[in-house]
């Protein structure tokens, strides 16, 4: 990884993962697993064993059950779409340029932007305060620009309060949705109503028991499969939120290129009308076997990988 990428309390030095690859009658079909420290329930190492007993009884010629590990899930349907053949191959590589750090680096690459102007920034890092005042230069400087903000429960009801009150409430609607602004659900609908900024959901997506419905100030929800688990949920979803008028947001969780663009295939299948989030091919140093278009990183090649099992 590049220097500098935090996720929550840990600095990412390294992205770990494993590329699946089931055969059959001559066909192959592969998807990645690779769980997100800090936001996946469960670890490569679990991730690994689980993958292992679910590769071996299939290759017995058993139909096992969907894993229970996000992560396994997904890199197993993904495999599983390619031998079958309905996972589609166009992809959806728009994104929605993530600010990192300097906004003005963000306006550059926006006024080079071509049709609808979307950008994401990362909330929460810093003074809420120092937030809204970024968030409310951008806004002003470019008058087209829709904004998705993501601040991963960061924020207390009062910080929370303290970023809206730096944002021109003539400007509020131009913020497509604010992720997940406070610690609960209840708190950032509550924002939401008090500020007229909407929200989506992300993490709540991932709650045990949750469910999709209308309320007011949501208008999206955002789905990382790696986080969420195999195409079929990712499908329901998605056919869930589009149904009550939501927008659903195919996302990144950091993984490879090879994931990345098996992660805009499934946008452009399934939400071809959205910008997916999948901006973070800059964060990696390299890239791994299928490269993401016009990025010039350097790539590993499937023989230069290990194997771990096989059978």
């Amino acid at each position: 990884m590049e220097a500098g990428v935090v996720l929550r309390y840990q600095r990412l030095k390294t992205r770990d993962g494993f590329l699946v690859c089931l055969e059959q009658d001559g066909k192959q079909g592969w998807g990645e697993i690779a769980p997100l420290p800090e936001f996946s329930r469960e670890t490569l190492p679990e991730a690994q064993a689980c993958a292992i007993a679910w590769l071996s009884a299939w290759c017995k010629g058993e139909n096992p059950a969907e894993s229970e590990l996000p992560s396994v899930a997904f890199g197993i349907s993904c495999a599983l779409a390619e031998l079958a053949e309905t996972l589609p191959q166009a992809a959806n590589y728009r994104a929605a340029p993530l600010c990192n750090g300097d906004p003005d680096d963000l306006i550059l690459s926006l006024n080079e932007m071509e049709g609808e102007k979307v950008a994401k920034v990362k909330v929460g890092l810093y003074e809420a305060v120092r937030d809204g005042i970024v968030v409310n230069l951008l806004l002003e400087a470019i008058p087209d620009l829709k904004l998705r903000l993501d601040a991963n429960r960061s924020w207390t009801p009062a910080k929370a309060e303290s970023f809206a009150k730096y944002v021109n409430p003539q400007w509020r609607d131009r913020i497509a949705f604010l992720e997940e602004p406070c610690k609960t659900p209840a708190e950032s609908l509550a924002f939401s109503q008090e500020t007229g900024i909407s929200i989506a959901w992300d993490e709540t997506v991932r709650d045990d028991g949750f469910e999709i419905k209308p309320q007011a100030g949501v208008t999206a929800i955002v789905i990382k499969p790696t986080l969420v688990g195999s195409l079929e949920r990712c499908q329901s979803l998605v056919s869930q939120a589009h149904a009550l008028g939501l927008e659903a947001i195919i996302s990144s969780s950091i993984e490879s290129s090879f994931g990345l663009s098996q992660l805009a295939r499934i946008a452009q299948w399934l939400t071809p009308n959205a910008i997916p989030g999948l901006d973070t091919v800059d964060l990696i140093k390299q890239q791994l076997v299928k490269p993401w278009p016009n990025v010039d990183i350097p790539l590993i090649s499937l023989e230069q990988l290990e194997i771990t099992w096989q059978q």
